[in-house]
């Protein structure tokens, strides 16, 4: 009798306390799923997150001044994509153009960095530039086939686009 009471408060205990280690219904913490792939960057953003992983790394950047060296990079690697992709068959025009980029980035990195990472950034210049280009040439043919595989929406801010209003039909019968 007591060997029966004592498994059958064993077997109540295990119960009770599995099901409060289960998630409750009425949760809002969801599970992830994992069949379902994380959100993609496009090849500008992956481009630039690797140039600021390489350079808060070199540089030694903290939390701070990493999350503006993103913003600051992401703008002026779109900015010298859209270069990139204007002025294709003229490297040099490329290679100057950029340049005048890179001389904003420097401009607004003075304000972001120390004095110390500032002149480390400024004598490393060319490696980072280099490092990017390196990056830009070797996944643009890569690139091209993915956005053409997986097209990304046409607006970044997720963006739905659907047929719209047939305009000339809508003026005739204002009429």
């Amino acid at each position: 009798m007591n060997n029966k009471f004592v498994t059958a408060a064993l077997v109540f205990a295990a119960t009770a306390f599995g099901a409060n280690a289960q998630q409750a219904p009425g949760s809002t913490v969801m599970p992830q799923d994992k069949t379902q792939s994380s959100p993609r960057l496009n090849p500008v953003q992956a481009r630039a997150k690797r140039l600021s992983d390489q350079m808060a790394r070199d540089l030694r950047l903290n939390g701070y001044q990493t999350t503006k060296l993103r913003a600051i990079n992401e703008d002026k690697v779109a900015k010298m994509a859209a270069i990139e992709q204007k002025y294709a068959s003229n490297p040099k025009l490329v290679d100057e153009q950029c340049q005048g980029v890179c001389r904003e980035r420097d401009q607004e990195l003075r304000n972001v960095l120390s004095s110390a990472q500032y002149s480390s950034y400024y004598d490393s210049r060319a490696t980072f530039y280099k490092f990017d280009r390196d990056y830009a040439t070797k996944n643009a043919g890569a690139m091209m086939v993915k956005s053409v595989q997986n097209p990304l929406p046409a607006s970044s801010k997720g963006s739905i686009l659907s047929q719209g209003r047939n305009t000339q039909a809508a003026s005739t019968s204002d009429k």
